[in-house]
């Protein structure tokens, strides 16, 4: 391997905590560049065709931020069995996504090279997030940093070689990409034009769909027009996209202003807190949850004296609110609410094996699986999908819509599904007592660990569990510590 994950003594370590790879984490200017990454990897044609079929980052957006965070983490972490692990299940992750796209051409997410141009938007939206926030990288810095990022990419997998060694040579690699073989992707334009403009709220913000609407219809528009004026001229051109007037200016203000924070104390910012209190249920335990519910609650009490005294004409002076989930757990969700919340997890508006399949790797992630028992939810999960594609695909196209799966509702909960709820029991049980005690609760709904456990000194039997696990995915119920596993965005 031409690439160590280690530095000389008198340097700073190529991965690790150490890392400015890893400090880039923190830095506001990351939430502008990654964006700009991601699209450049998405406009890769088998990258936007994988997305396309497999991500969840349409329908779940916050969640999937949450795991790639969570993932680089463990991928820069001091310890090297810890990356080595991550990268493993990265690895097996990744085998188990391939096909074709609309123009029948075939992808593979363990294409090396593939990999290696992931790997190049995010070392080359890094030089370019500190070019233009007027703090560019001198030639050694540049040099080092994009050493830590080919040791990224032989961490994954075995050697750095789809990558140039030399610098110079990788600007003309990363050139001639982008002139030949990045294409105007169906991903690429979810991502500039429907996602920031759809964006879901994380789950913390969930209560106040309003103030949450009103945002995003701002910063949504020039989000967009921000990442469109960043991209190389090469790929504008050739893709057609429009750069609104004033973009350029826009985008360089935004990152001038982001690169200001570096004034800012040492650890004032943190990503991984900021990510950690989003993704909190409103109804979570969790103290930041608490604050920012009861503020919530107060601000309605003081709309709602306001419209009181302030009538507005020809209205009732009243507001709909969405009612708060209840504590019981015994709320009930419309067919179709179900299907868009739960089961259609790539957001395309059907349900097939991706969508199962990013049910099953949401889970394998939250209980940190390791082989076999990863495979074994897999299998599991696959059984379910052929159940439910022999039940329920009835026109043969290989998928579900929405309307076959309202009109056969009850054939959700077959023998497979209460396989995969087993299954899935026995990977809880970490001390194979036959019981789930709380803190083995907690490690699958980790924060969504807000309702006491339905059997006697705290423990989950197996038939407790299995129902409630097929109350929930059979759409009898909402609320249980599923819906912010596998429903909220």
């Amino acid at each position: 391997m031409t690439t160590g994950t280690t530095g000389t003594a008198d340097e700073a370590p190529l991965l690790g905590p150490e890392s400015q790879f890893r400090a880039f984490f923190d830095d506001p200017r990351w939430a502008l560049a990654i964006i700009r990454a991601t699209v450049l990897e998405a406009a890769h044609p088998q990258i936007g065709a994988a997305l396309a079929d497999n991500s969840t980052f349409v329908a779940h957006p916050w969640r999937r931020l949450r795991n790639t965070f969570l993932s680089m983490r463990r991928m820069l972490d001091a310890d090297p069995a810890v990356r080595e692990r991550e990268a493993a299940r990265l690895n097996r992750l990744h085998a188990r996504m391939s096909g074709s796209d609309s123009r029948g051409r075939a992808y593979d997410a363990m294409d090396r090279a593939t990999r290696a141009w992931v790997v190049a938007t995010l070392y080359e939206s890094a030089v370019t997030m500190c070019r233009l926030s007027g703090q560019p990288l001198d030639q050694d810095t540049m040099e080092h940093v994009y050493a830590e990022y080919r040791a990224f990419l032989a961490a994954l997998d075995g050697d750095a070689g789809e990558l140039p060694e030399d610098l110079n040579d990788f600007w003309r690699y990363f050139d001639r990409v982008v002139e030949d073989e990045l294409e105007n992707t169906e991903a690429a334009r979810i991502i500039l034009y429907r996602l920031f403009d759809h964006l879901p709220a994380p789950a913390l913000l969930d209560g106040a769909p309003t103030l949450w609407a009103a945002g995003r219809a701002v910063v949504g528009p020039l989000l967009g027009s921000i990442t469109v004026a960043s991209l190389p001229e090469p790929y504008r051109r050739r893709a057609g996209l429009p750069e609104m007037p004033g973009a350029t200016t826009l985008m360089q203000g935004a990152y001038l202003a982001a690169g200001l924070t570096r004034f800012l104390p040492e650890g004032w910012i943190n990503a991984e807190t900021i990510i950690e209190a989003l993704s909190l249920s409103p109804d979570s335990d969790d103290p930041r949850a608490r604050t920012v519910t009861a503020l919530r609650a107060r601000m309605k009490r003081a709309s709602a004296l306001l419209r009181l005294l302030t009538p507005s004409s020809g209205g009732t002076g009243t507001e709909s609110v969405p009612a708060a989930p209840t504590a019981t757990g015994e709320g009930r969700r419309s067919a179709e609410e179900f299907f868009r919340q739960v089961l259609d997890q790539t957001g395309d508006g059907h349900l097939d094996w991706p969508d199962l399949a990013a049910m099953a790797r949401e889970l394998a992630t939250r209980l940190d699986l390791d082989e076999p028992e990863e495979t074994r939810l897999y299998d599991a999960f696959a059984a379910w999908w052929r159940e439910l594609q022999t039940a329920l695909d009835t026109d043969g196209d290989g998928r579900v819509s929405a309307d076959e799966y309202a009109a056969a509702v009850p054939s959700l909960a077959g023998p497979a599904l209460i396989r995969v709820a087993e299954v899935l029991f026995d990977a809880t049980d970490k001390d194979g007592s036959g019981t789930i005690n709380a803190a083995e609760h907690r490690a699958l709904f980790r924060t969504a660990f807000h309702r006491d456990l339905t059997t006697t000194e705290g423990t989950y039997d197996r038939s407790a569990f299995v129902g409630d696990f097929l109350s929930f995915v059979s759409g009898r119920r909402r609320n249980t510590p599923y819906d912010p596993l596998l429903a909220d965005a």
